[in-house]
Formats: structure tokens, C-alpha cells, sequence
């Protein structure tokens, strides 16, 4: 079995560093065998990647925006940990979606996060899902999503 690290590596993921809180509170916190990340916004060139779905953003740039997101979670839980090969399995995704009240593709804008997780952890990457279409996100963000990791 491969590390997880050699699998990033083959997908051409190199994990930034990972980012500080924005406000009153930590990036991660572990109660057992149970790690929590923070919310995190989806950053384009080191800045909030604003917009709403179905306003001025499609899916696809959503499902991308999400993506990149799960490439910050990632490297925060490698912070956090000091390797993701401690990571046991991925239990819960929570993501919410900046978009219009006739905007309800929200799971797929998600499933940018829920498939690079499948591809990194293959089996331990499946996990329970909510996908949330609100009004706002901080800093107007198109999207924020949140894990639940079982180290």
C-alpha cells in the first residue's frame, strides 16, 4: 500500500502550507480518535474566491473552487497530524454553497471535494455528505466545506 503522500504525488497535488484561522478559533481540534477541521473558504491566488452559484458561477467552477478546498483540508490535517497516513478514514464533509434560491446543483459543486478525498484515500475516502446552498459565506466566498476525519 502506498502512502498517501506517494498518492498526492501521482495526482500532481503538492499541499500548500496550511492557513491560519481568520477569526476566534483553531484550525483543527481532536477529541479521541476524532478530528475536526474548521471551515475552510475557497481561495483562488491566495485570496477569498468570491461568487454565487447561479448568479456568476456555474457548477463546474463551483466543483473546481471545491476542489481546491479539499486540497487546503488536506494540508491542514497534515499540519495537524504530521501525516495524513494517520488518517483512518474520512467520516463526514460538511460543504456550503454561495448561491441563488434557484440554484439546487449544490451536491454536485461538493462532489469536487468528495472525489479528490475518493482518489486520495480510496476506500477510507468515502464518507457520509451535507451539501448546503446559503445566502452568504464569509468574505463572500463561493464555497466552504468542513470534515470530520477518524485518526
Amino acid at each position: 500500500m502506498s502512502s498517501i503522500n506517494d498518492r498526492l504525488k501521482t495526482l500532481g497535488i503538492d499541499l500548500p502550507p496550511a492557513g491560519p484561522p481568520a477569526a476566534a478559533y483553531v484550525m483543527a481540534a481532536t477529541t479521541g480518535n476524532t478530528v475536526f477541521l474548521s471551515g475552510h473558504i475557497a481561495k483562488r491566488d491566495g485570496k477569498p474566491w468570491a461568487g454565487k452559484l447561479g448568479l456568476n458561477m456555474d457548477t463546474d467552477t463551483g466543483k473546481a473552487a471545491a476542489r481546491s478546498i479539499a486540497i487546503d483540508l488536506l494540508a491542514t490535517l497534515q499540519n495537524h497530524l504530521g501525516s495524513l497516513d494517520k488518517v483512518k478514514r474520512i467520516v463526514k464533509v460538511m460543504g456550503l454553497v454561495n448561491s441563488t434560491n434557484e440554484f439546487t446543483e449544490q451536491h454536485l459543486v461538493i462532489n469536487g471535494c468528495s472525489e479528490l478525498l475518493f482518489e486520495v484515500f480510496g476506500d477510507a475516502g468515502k464518507h457520509a455528505r451535507s451539501a448546503f446552498g446559503v445566502a452568504q459565506i464569509p468574505l463572500g466566498a463561493c464555497v466552504e466545506i468542513e470534515l470530520i476525519a477518524e485518526i
